[in-house]
């Protein structure tokens, strides 16, 4: 009887493999064009979040981009749940999953022939995966207490009659661009992209906010991903009585509002403290993020940067 840790699993292609041997050819449309459509979703409690909404994205994503995973979406969100209850047991109660969702168009086709007739050589790559948060949050941990530095880099945010940001691909060097030209200017700040009428985009991964005389603005939804996080502030702020719009926002509004903050799947939220080595209002989190954030905890019954702290210390005495 094998003394080895059960591995997680990964679904990959139809089978349930470990997450060790699950591997991508190298003639794959991902890593030759970064051709792939992609989700990342949370789970709180073990508890996936809004994964229907993410599995929808992703569906629209691979309509425009044509690619068939070969299944539905209803299979799909089972296969998904199956995975996330294979693995749940392997982590602690108090330490969460990301979800990855990565689906290409295969191998392409003048490479089918080297590859032969080997198991994948045609038809699409379809891998779901999950993995522990805890080292993800542990970095997260000081950013709900201090915020986040911001930089507008040179790289501007892609027009989407160019490449639809609303499409969730693989396709992101832009992303990794304005990241590097960012951290040339200060290596701990985030970017913050402009379109290309100079309005405010987005973040390399995630969805920007400010607030403004108590009512929250975000940049209009043209050129940026529609974030599932994004969608959830939506709903809070309704619930909580804050107005919120959207508009096109340019770099002087950031500059000039009571509060700035980030939202993505991983943290949730997080507050802008500064833009270009400037202040954002006081230069410190404010009230009206707090307000946001504690409503998110209560619907998801975790103390989201507490748990965050957690994972700190909790990687800290490993």
């Amino acid at each position: 009887m094998s003394s080895e840790p059960r591995q997680r699993e990964v679904y990959f292609n139809g089978r349930y493999v470990p997450e060790s041997q699950a591997s991508v050819s190298i003639y794959d449309s991902a890593l030759m064009f970064g051709d792939m459509a992609f989700e990342f979703t949370r789970t709180f409690k073990h508890k996936p979040f809004r994964l229907r909404e993410h599995l929808d994205r992703l569906y629209a994503s691979m309509k425009i981009l044509r690619i068939d995973p070969g299944m539905s979406l209803d299979e799909m969100e089972k296969v998904t749940l199956e995975v996330l209850e294979h693995n749940a047991p392997l982590v602690q109660p108090e330490i969460d999953f990301q979800i990855l969702h990565d689906i290409s168009r295969g191998v392409l086709g003048p490479y089918q022939r080297v590859i032969g007739n080997e198991r994948d050589a045609t038809g699409p790559t379809v891998a779901i995966s999950t993995y522990p948060m805890d080292l993800h949050l542990a970095s997260f941990a000081p950013l709900f207490d201090e915020g986040v530095r911001a930089v507008i880099p040179r790289q501007r945010a892609i027009p989407s009659h160019l490449l639809d940001a609303k499409m969730k691909t693989r396709s992101r060097q832009h992303y990794q661009i304005a990241n590097q030209q960012t951290s040339d200017v200060d290596p701990k700040a985030w970017a913050v992209l402009i379109d290309m009428d100079g309005f405010i985009a987005e973040g390399t991964g995630a969805n920007v906010f400010v607030v403004i005389d108590g009512v929250l603005y975000t940049p209009e939804r043209r050129n940026i991903l529609r974030g599932v996080s994004r969608g959830a502030v939506f709903d809070l702020a309704n619930e909580l009585g804050i107005d919120c719009h959207e508009r096109n926002l340019d770099p002087y509004d950031m500059h000039t509002a009571d509060e700035a903050f980030f939202t993505s799947t991983p943290f949730c939220m997080v507050s802008i403290t500064h833009l270009d080595g400037l202040p954002i209002s006081e230069g410190a989190p404010g009230p009206i993020v707090k307000q946001l954030l504690d409503a998110w905890s209560k619907l998801v019954g975790v103390d989201i940067p507490g748990q965050a702290r957690w994972c700190a210390e909790h990687v800290k005495g490993t």
